[in-house]
């Protein structure tokens, strides 16, 4: 995503803040609140394991590193090399991530799983929440062309580059790949518009992507998971 449109917006004569977050937003998908409940939905429950790998090796490991290196260096002001180290090491997802690795082999208590799963529970719904209350339908007339052509990307072209990588050319098969390009068919990362909007990128955008995306994906996900029944 980030070399298709550093020339998409070079050839567009696009503003910095706009190619960033198209960047951001076209290149991250929201493979935790929408995408683990699409392939529970989809898949099932079996198939949980396979997202969780996507989500948090894959887009949150991404979103941790390259992301706010994106953020960072398309801002009014990019920082220095050190500073973005530092935005790096203490990212909350990226230390959550380093979190979770180290306590892989601990076992918790009924009641602290208990209690985590229903504080972990309530993260969905608050972040689509904040995500609506600053959706303005009235903004997508002056921002169509950008909306569509970062949803195209998001939804159409990245997974199909992965199926055509994966599957036509290296012969992958079995659902653990069709959980993979569905993850990869997720409409744009919440987190990743907030990482815009805190960078002073283009936040309108960023949530009319995000906001537009999830309805759109409900019928895109579904023909992507009727495609992908033969892999």
């Amino acid at each position: 995503s980030v070399l298709f449109f550093y020339y998409v917006g070079r050839f567009l004569a696009l503003p910095r803040a706009t190619v960033g977050t198209l960047m951001l937003l076209g290149g991250l998908g929201n493979t935790s609140f929408f995408g683990l409940p699409m392939v529970e939905a989809f898949y099932g429950s079996a198939a949980i394991t396979t997202a969780i790998v996507a989500d948090l090796l894959g887009s949150f490991f991404v979103l941790s590193i390259l992301g706010i290196s994106v953020a960072g260096w398309y801002s009014h002001t990019p920082p220095t090399a050190l500073q973005l180290l530092k935005r790096i090491v203490i990212f909350p997802p990226f230390l959550a991530l380093l979190l979770a690795l180290i306590l892989i082999p601990v076992d918790y208590a009924d009641w602290v799983s208990q209690l985590l799963k229903r504080l972990g529970d309530t993260l969905a719904p608050l972040a689509l929440l904040s995500v609506g209350l600053q959706l303005r339908l009235g903004d997508f007339a002056a921002y169509r062309r950008n909306v569509l052509l970062g949803l195209s990307f998001k939804l159409l072209l990245a997974p199909l580059a992965i199926y055509l990588l994966y599957v036509q050319l290296l012969g992958a098969r079995g659902e653990a790949m069709q959980v993979t390009i569905f993850e990869a068919a997720m409409p744009s990362m919440i987190t990743a518009a907030i990482i815009a909007t805190e960078h002073h990128l283009d936040s309108k955008l960023a949530n009319l992507m995000v906001a537009i995306g999830l309805l759109v994906s409900f019928v895109s996900l579904t023909v992507w998971y009727w495609l992908l029944q033969s892999v």
